[in-house]
């Protein structure tokens, strides 16, 4: 019935409230009294025809009672059936009794219907009370599941607080080790910028007195020319000197005679007395005289050309007074003669014996200046000479200073050679101590996308053995602790992260093979290590970084006698096929699977030689000098690799990508030739495909990066078995890298370890893997180096 039901067109069924929420009994009551209005109207006569039509209305009921007990009535057909009235004539009794019957018929229809829908209902209803009664049974347990949840939640949060509280206080201490290391690190920085403000005073200071030992030897050679010319000048004057004393003899000479004359003639001639004293008082207004005109001579003593005039002016003055004198003799001699001459030639005579005497006096002054002059320049000469001297003494213990700092440097220079080589043998000592085969991690930071909510998934032991080596991994509350030579935490920068590889880079230039890659599924920062943001100077990666420091490393060994040359190739492993990524032919058209190779027919085949070097046929080969050079082709290298978008991570890279930087020294001195490799790795990542969501071709490159990684595991699984048989010719990656796993190779790896809780498993599998590589023991490092005069080569591992 149910099933019919479905296949009829809908109806609008009858409920209790459209027909007024009757009884079924009222209902069947009323529905008969309806029937038996119908009788009252016909007479006596009419009954038995009436019985016989019921009888034979019954019979018709019960036959067709079969066909329609599955009809379903409406609204309207109810409502049809009650109003309904008979249309037959007045005394036609058969057509009402007809009509009568089929509307009994439909009367009972209707009713049976009623009665199955009231059954219905009462199934319905009893099916309602048990789904009820178990709806709250259910109610009941889930309640009771709820309490028993609260109370396990209850304990996993005061266990949780009393976790967050030990991890408050780590955290507490933690800030305080880490204050005090910041403290020390300052003052570190500031004793060091002190030292360096030393140095550079002391630089400066040595500077200022080599400029003053200049200055000092300019002075010097100007004061021996001026002690040269004051000699000279000296012997001058001596020479000048001797000839006045000479002169001036003489003259005192005449004027002793003169004397004499005067005695005789002053005893002659008693009467010219007080002519002789007005005399005198004019010869003191002479003196005075004579006085200014010294001072105005001392005025222009310092002058030299004047002195030498003034002497020559002297020397004419005395040869004209010893002229004069001679021809005042001579007229004296006259006077004697004439004794009785007149006063007037004695009065001339008597001004021309002052005038004379006037004229010495002034010889006199001017010789006793010309002494003080010549005491005052010996005075100066005493001075410069000792200046001289003192200036020559300064000058021997500057030069003597000088030569000792020349042969400290000389020295220090020695030292720092003996040092440097003492320094890469410690060194290189010091990683064959530690393994071969070093491993650093690396925790990137959260990232807006990540599931930050769900819980600290990495943590850092700060024990003082663990500090700065150890990770712990926590999942489902159960912690994974591990331990590794460097663990680097989301708040190292990159500088931090190349300060620990920066010597072993610089093995490289020392003769050595050295191989860095990196490990670690998708998005978790392999390639930021690797290659970082080169645009940005704080954000470059380990790959720029290690080139700069080996051109600036090979540039301060030029010094030292090094020269080096540089060849660089780059290379990607895609779908298991080598691709140049430095070929001008990379790729051709829009197909990507279309490369070089099907174009030039080049063929990239994986050779070894005797001495364990790894060379890739076809590969292109260029030749660096400067860091520019080397710049550009990473650029080109990083537009050429095949990246794509996953769901894991915007840009993945999708293949393997292999940077070597072949070194080749030579030191002119030594005669010595040394042969360095530098690999640099960055390995795509491990992923699984049901969060990737990797279809078409993302999906055969994740299956061909997940079967390589797999091979690379299964060779160090065999190396830390130290198996026989070692499977590196599995992939193309092994066998690539079969000299930094199994050879003499120095090799580090980073695993990139993401916080993101989601990613916990991959993590986990991340680091066990990390660890089995930091047990491998593989082959101690050896050191390519030849003499090229014997050319042979000579093991320093």
């Amino acid at each position: 019935m149910a099933s019919r039901n479905q296949n009829r067109p809908p109806r609008s069924p009858v409920t209790r409230r459209e027909l007024g929420d009757e009884n079924p009994l009222d209902k069947r009551r009323r529905l008969g009294a309806v029937g038996r209005g119908a009788g009252p109207a016909a007479t006596g006569k009419t009954r038995r025809a009436f019985s016989a039509l019921q009888e034979a209305t019954t019979t018709a009921n019960t036959e067709a009672g079969n066909a329609d007990e599955c009809h379903e009535f409406t609204k309207e057909e109810v409502e049809t059936i009650l109003n309904e009235r008979p249309k037959a004539k007045k005394f036609d009794l058969k057509a009402k009794y007809e009509h009568a019957a089929e509307h009994n018929k439909r009367l009972k229809l209707c009713v049976k219907w009623f009665q199955q829908c009231d059954e219905n209902h009462v199934l319905d209803k009893e099916k309602l009370k048990n789904s009820l009664e178990s709806a709250e049974k259910k109610c009941i347990d889930t309640e009771l599941e709820k309490k028993n949840k609260e109370e396990e939640l209850n304990a996993v949060i005061s266990e949780l607080r009393d976790t967050n509280a030990s991890l408050q206080e780590k955290l507490s201490k933690e800030v305080s080790e880490k204050l005090d290391a910041i403290n020390r690190h300052r003052s570190e920085i500031e004793a060091r910028v002190t030292a360096e403000k030393t140095v550079a005073s002391l630089t400066e200071e040595l500077q200022k007195a080599q400029q003053d030992i200049a200055a000092a030897n300019e002075r010097a050679a100007s004061l021996d020319n001026t002690h040269k010319r004051l000699q000279e000048y000296i012997l001058s004057l001596q020479q000048y000197n001797s000839k006045l004393i000479t002169d001036l003899d003489t003259v005192r000479e005449s004027l002793k005679r003169v004397e004499k004359e005067k005695l005789t003639i002053v005893e002659n001639l008693s009467s010219l007395r007080g002519h002789c004293s007005s005399l005198q008082e004019q010869l003191t207004l002479s003196r005075a005289s004579q006085d200014d005109a010294v001072n105005q001579r001392e005025t222009l003593a310092n002058e030299v050309k004047c002195l030498r005039g003034e002497l020559q002016q002297v020397r004419d003055d005395r040869e004209s007074q010893v002229s004069k004198v001679q021809a005042l003799s001579a007229e004296i001699e006259k006077f004697k003669e004439r004794a009785g001459r007149s006063f007037e030639e004695l009065d001339n005579l008597t001004m021309r014996s002052k005038s004379l005497e006037e004229t010495c006096s002034s010889q006199r002054g001017q010789i006793r200046m010309l002494e003080l002059q010549l005491a005052a320049a010996n005075e100066k000469l005493k001075m410069s000479d000792l200046s001289a001297s003192e200036t020559r003494v300064e000058y021997f213990e500057q030069k003597r200073i000088i030569q000792e700092l020349q042969d400290r440097l000389a020295d220090m220079e020695h030292k720092l050679i003996e040092g440097e080589n003492l320094r890469k043998k410690l060194h290189n000592t010091i990683l064959e101590l530690k393994g071969n085969i070093r491993v650093f991690c690396r925790v990137r930071p959260l990232l807006p996308d990540d599931g930050a909510a769900e819980g600290v998934a990495v943590s850092y032991p700060t024990s003082t053995e663990s500090l700065g080596r150890g990770i712990d991994l926590i999942q489902n509350g159960q912690k994974y602790p591990f331990t590794f030579d460097k663990v680097f935490n989301p708040e190292a920068s990159q500088q931090d992260v190349f300060v620990e590889i920066s010597q072993l880079v610089q093995s490289a230039l020392d003769g050595y093979k050295v191989c860095i890659f990196a490990y670690g599924q998708t998005g978790s920062g392999k390639t930021y290590t690797m290659m970082g943001r080169p645009e940005a100077t704080d954000q470059k990666g380990l790959i720029p970084r290690s080139l700069e420091q080996i051109f600036q490393s090979s540039q301060s060994l030029q010094a030292q006698g090094w020269k080096y040359k540089m060849q660089a190739s780059m290379l990607e492993i895609y779908n298991e096929t080598i691709r140049d990524l430095l070929s001008t032919s990379r790729l051709i058209g829009s197909d990507p699977t279309r490369t070089e190779t099907a174009v030039s027919g080049k063929q990239y085949t994986i050779k070894h030689d005797a001495n364990g070097n790894t060379y890739v046929s076809d590969l292109t080969i260029v030749d660096v000098s400067t860091i520019t050079e080397i710049s550009s082709l990473l650029r080109l290298a990083a537009q050429s690799r095949s990246v794509g978008r996953t769901q894991m991570n915007e840009q993945s890279s999708r293949s393997h990508m292999v940077f070597t930087l072949r070194i080749s020294g030579m030191n002119e001195g030594t005669e010595q030739q040394v042969q360095g490799v530098l690999n640099l790795i960055d390995l795509a990542g491990s992923e699984r495909l049901s969060k990737s969501g990797a279809t078409g071709d993302r999906l055969k490159e994740a299956q061909a990066i997940n079967k390589s990684l797999s091979c690379l595991s299964d060779v160090i699984f065999a190396l830390a078995k130290k198996e026989d048989h070692v499977p590196f010719r599995n992939s193309k990656l092994t066998y690539l890298l079969q000299p930094c796993l199994g050879g003499d190779s120095k090799t580090l790896m980073f695993v990139n370890v993401s916080p993101d809780p989601s990613s916990l498993g991959e993590s986990l599998c991340s680091l066990r893997f990390a660890a089995r590589v930091n047990a491998c023991e593989i082959g101690v490092p050896r050191r390519q180096m030849t003499l090229r005069a014997a050319d042979s080569r000579l093991s320093c591992g």
